[in-house]
């Protein structure tokens, strides 16, 4: 795999996935767009809040946790697709919410399949891709999901105060998510099975035809020989290996970055909305600031697209770290229009660097039966520290301020940056056997 080309097949593969990621991305910044609004809709209280935003990331870490060890087994298009179903059938219950109750728990429900996304597409695009072409096909992928992000803030914007059809705007939003499954259903013919996992299982012979393919259509007589290996394993891994010799070490690494990251990542596209009310906006104003930050994401994603491989990839998640820090800090002092969309815009941009490299990272560091297990396993407690955010950001910014919790993100960032800088090995360029 690592000898072949870019071709049209693998640019099928990268925009199906980047269209599936659209709607994780859009999930997760959801809530905190319409936080305001459904807290005086259901008129509910601060801790109320708080669950509300929670309750997706908790499903989230089940999902990311329970699908790992089922895609390893089933396949990553089989996993990636079932997630995506899951979400989108309980979006679309979401969107006819009589109560708080019955928000949260479809909230949770989404997230359940949702979660599963972000790391079946890092493994399957990192079995997919060579390594030459590894990191910037894959920041293409979540460059097109970032859409979501912006696209979440302005339609919260005009749909808010707005009930087209009868239907409450907030319920349009919960149902745009629905779309999901639909889209990609649609064009899951170019979604192909992993060779690398087919070939982990024992089902040489289909990944071998696959190759066959990809080698004809990119030209097999101008192709280098093939490095030729020991045979894979035709078992999936086990989970429990992945806290044994060789692999301790990275997974307690990744597991003690996704428990932090979140803070400086998730903090603050879900709570920006609510540190912008606290500075005393309103709620059209914090919508528009926020859609206006949000534009960061897909700009900042796109810029990781060049700088990807030119540079190591552990070393891009540092001064990314860094950037967030610097600029959270400033985002939580500002006072006046102008820095607040400039920090915040900052922020967002130099975020996507971060989530972008580190998504490749995480699925390059793990071997091909364990790949799922370990990026899910690591990545679930993300979602978990996403989930218990709220109950310890929320009540600091509403007894310190903005300017406390963004010191709380920026340490929280610090400790990600030494974690990497400290533990991580390099990857950039190098085959996925030899990592």
């Amino acid at each position: 795999m690592d000898r072949l080309p870019i071709t049209s097949w693998h640019r099928r593969a990268v925009v199906v996935v980047g269209l599936g990621l659209f709607f994780e991305i859009y999930e997760v910044f959801l809530a905190g767009v319409l936080s305001g609004v459904l807290s005086h809709r259901f008129h509910l209280g601060k801790s109320e809040v708080s669950m509300l935003l929670a309750s997706a990331f908790f499903g989230m870490f089940l999902g990311a946790l329970a699908f790992g060890p089922i895609t390893d087994r089933l396949g990553r298009r089989f996993g990636f697709l079932l997630s995506l179903s899951v979400y989108s059938v309980f979006s679309l219950v979401g969107a006819f919410s009589v109560g708080p109750v019955m928000l949260v728990a479809t909230r949770f429900l989404a997230g359940l399949g949702i979660g599963a996304a972000p790391p079946i597409a890092d493994c399957y695009l990192a079995d997919l891709l060579p390594a030459n072409g590894r990191g910037r096909y894959t920041a293409w992928a979540y460059t097109l999901s970032f859409g979501g992000v912006p696209l979440a803030g302005f339609l919260g914007r005009w749909l808010v105060p707005r009930a087209p059809f009868g239907f409450e705007g907030w319920r349009w939003m919960f149902a745009v998510g629905a779309l999901g499954a639909v889209v990609v259903f649609a064009l899951r013919a170019a979604l192909p099975e992993s060779p690398r996992w087919l070939e982990s299982v024992g089902r040489v012979r289909e990944a071998e035809a696959i190759v066959e393919r990809l080698e004809l259509q990119a030209g097999a007589d101008l192709l280098p020989e093939p490095d030729v290996r020991a045979p894979a394993p035709d078992q999936p891994g086990r989970r429990r290996q992945l806290l044994m010799p060789p692999y301790r070490r990275r997974t307690l690494m990744m597991m003690a970055f996704h428990l932090l990251q979140t803070w400086g990542y998730y903090g603050f596209g879900t709570l920006a909305p609510m540190v912008l009310k606290a500075k005393g906006f309103d709620i059209p104003e914090t919508l528009l600031f926020s859609a206006m930050t949000f534009l960061g994401y897909p700009i900042g994603s796109a810029l990781s697209v060049p700088v990807m491989e030119r540079f190591e990839r552990k070393h891009l998640v540092v001064g990314a770290a860094a950037g967030m820090a610097a600029l959270g800090l400033g985002f939580g002092l500002a006072t006046s229009t102008g820095p607040i969309v400039v920090c915040g815009l900052g922020y967002t941009l130099v975020s996507n660097i971060f989530s972008n490299t580190f998504h490749v990272y995480q699925a390059e560091i793990f071997p091909t039966q364990l790949r799922a297990t370990a990026v899910g396993s690591a990545y679930s407690l993300s979602r978990l520290s996403s989930g218990l955010m709220p109950f310890v950001l929320v009540p600091l910014l509403h007894t310190r301020g903005p300017d406390a919790l963004f010191a709380a993100v920026a340490t929280a960032l610090a400790i990600v940056a030494v974690d990497i800088g400290m533990f991580g090995p390099r990857t950039t360029g190098r085959a996925l056997d030899g990592v």
